[in-house]
């Protein structure tokens, strides 16, 4: 397999096929203030534990 057909291939599964990449029950702002929150979150629990006593 040539890295031009594997290049073509990956390009192919990224769009999902036939159905392009994007899913109807994803939605970017959901999903990247969901991510930003879970790190928020960890972030504050570790500077918790991280305290100078």
């Amino acid at each position: 397999m040539s890295l031009t057909g594997t290049a073509a291939h990956l390009v192919m599964l990224a769009e999902g096929g036939e159905h392009g990449g994007n899913h109807e029950s994803l939605n970017p702002l959901l999903t990247g203030g969901g991510a930003f929150l879970a790190l928020f979150l960890l972030l504050w629990i570790t500077t918790r534990f991280n305290r100078d006593r």
